[in-house]
């Protein structure tokens, strides 16, 4: 069973930073997307940030490109979203996803097949 678990979700001021942390399991696939995606209240979810197994391949929203910053540990199926100088409108719950059998940049939400089960980030002003 594929499982991501997200973590680093927390109360922060505006400028300050956090880690997001999304440990993933279950699967044992060569080639896949991992993307980072966010929901603020009464709004749609959203693409932020996301880093493609085959080549270290990353994507930036401009919303967040300059400030946030996305690692990956692919041995250990572990993908980092540092997030710095953050601001009020970064207030959401954010989810990492699994995209299978991707080998390019995508932040089309219907290529992620598994989802994470979301971690509160707020910022305060």
């Amino acid at each position: 069973e594929v499982q991501l678990v997200e973590s680093g979700g927390g109360l922060v001021q505006a400028g300050g930073s956090l880690r997001l942390s999304c440990s993933l399991s279950g699967f044992t696939l060569d080639d896949y997307a991992i993307g980072w995606f966010r929901q603020a209240p009464a709004k749609e979810r959203e693409g932020v940030s996301c880093v493609v197994s085959s080549d270290g391949r990353t994507y930036y929203a401009d919303s967040v490109k300059g400030r946030f910053t996305i690692t990956s540990d692919f041995a250990k199926k572990t993908v980092y979203l540092q997030m710095n100088s953050l601001k009020p409108e970064d207030t959401a719950v954010y989810y990492c996803a699994l995209a299978p059998d991707i080998v390019v940049i995508t932040m089309d939400q219907d290529d992620y097949v598994y989802w994470g089960q979301g971690t509160q980030v707020t910022v305060s002003s």
